[in-house]
């Protein structure tokens, strides 16, 4: 931004150079759209696997846990206990 306020010939230059490589940075992502698209499509993927890896984590820490047994219910005897 600076580069397009200033006069000076080096200012100037630079700016040129701002603006070329951007010109360059677009018509590498126009001629590149296949592999952007596949990049894209490798990066859905990931996420679903992440998904599935988080999901499979969450399983083995859920088996690792202890059972708890309940405790079982005790008779209830007439004469024995609280009535």
């Amino acid at each position: 931004m600076l580069s397009g306020v200033l006069r000076s010939e080096r200012a100037i230059e630079v700016n040129i150079a701002i603006m070329r490589a951007f010109v360059q940075l677009r018509h590498a992502m126009v001629h590149n759209r296949d592999l952007i698209r596949r990049v894209e499509k490798v990066e859905g993927k990931v996420g679903l696997m992440e998904t599935d890896i988080r999901f499979m984590l969450q399983d083995i820490h859920d088996i690792k846990k202890p059972l708890e047994i309940p405790p079982k219910p005790q008779p209830n005897v007439k004469g024995f206990g609280k009535d």
